[in-house]
């Protein structure tokens, strides 16, 4: 009996298709746009210091209370509270361009 595709295996294979020919359009309209490339790494950066930013304030505030009230390590507790805000900012941006570009892609294969 020979050995012929099963509908599951025709499946995935039509989908594995379509994933390589999403990331070859995608690649090629990067290759023609080399400013968008720069713009992600421009984002890199922006993402870096939407963390360090509240970080750092949390610190600063942190030693502030330190300095006038004793009793409790304030600067590790907003250290830590800013981080976790500043990662939180981060994940909620990161996850709306995330979004968007989703939508420009579906938009360039339709």
């Amino acid at each position: 009996m020979p050995d012929q595709p099963t509908i599951d295996t025709a499946r995935h294979r039509s989908t594995l298709v379509d994933q390589i020919g999403g990331k070859a359009r995608r690649k090629s309209h990067a290759q023609h746009n080399p400013a968008q490339v720069w713009f992600g790494i421009g984002m890199m950066g922006l993402i870096g210091w939407s963390v360090a930013v509240p970080t750092l304030l949390g610190a600063a505030l942190g030693v502030w209370l330190d300095r006038r009230h004793s009793g409790h390590s304030w600067t590790l507790a907003l250290l830590v509270a800013g981080l976790v805000m500043g990662c939180l900012n981060a994940g909620r941006w990161v996850a709306s361009q995330n979004q968007k570009i989703r939508e420009e892609t579906e938009k360039q294969d339709d």
